[in-house]
């Protein structure tokens, strides 16, 4: 039998011993900067290029809203100017056993967008809320 690409709708989150259940994650990259160089001696008329700093994306995660639980809002309302509490989180992408076939730790998170579901009157759906979280570096591990 060929191996099949995974699938992405069977995911869990992890943080602080907490197994979430997600609708959606998103924003899960890392970029490395360019440098632009050319020594003045050069006999060539153009730039080399050298790998520079990593930066990585911001992170969004989307869950359906639950009346009892209002962890999203109390993690965004820890950040006071240069104080915030981080988290480290870690996303496993399942396989149809559930077991996990791939894990992202991401590090040193914090929140830095809460934002409660939109509502509407002729709508038949689930209130989704997100939050958007800075993080400090993404490890893929074994």
């Amino acid at each position: 039998m060929a191996a099949l690409p995974l699938l992405k709708f069977s995911f869990v989150v992890e943080w602080g011993g907490q197994r979430i259940g997600f609708t959606e994650v998103t924003g899960l990259e890392a970029t490395t900067e360019v440098i632009e160089y050319r020594e003045g001696s050069s006999p060539v008329a153009s730039k080399i290029k050298m790998p520079g700093l990593v930066s990585y994306g911001n992170l969004t995660l989307k869950r359906g809203t639950m009346a009892a639980d209002s962890d999203f809002s109390k993690w965004f309302y820890t950040n006071q100017f240069n104080i915030a509490e981080r988290r480290d989180l870690t996303i496993k992408l399942l396989d149809e056993t559930l077991t996990p076939v791939m894990t992202w730790r991401a590090l040193n998170c914090f929140v830095i967008k809460y934002t409660p579901s939109d509502f509407k009157s002729d709508e038949n759906s689930i209130a989704i809320e997100s939050i958007e979280v800075a993080t400090e570096g993404i490890a893929l591990l074994d």
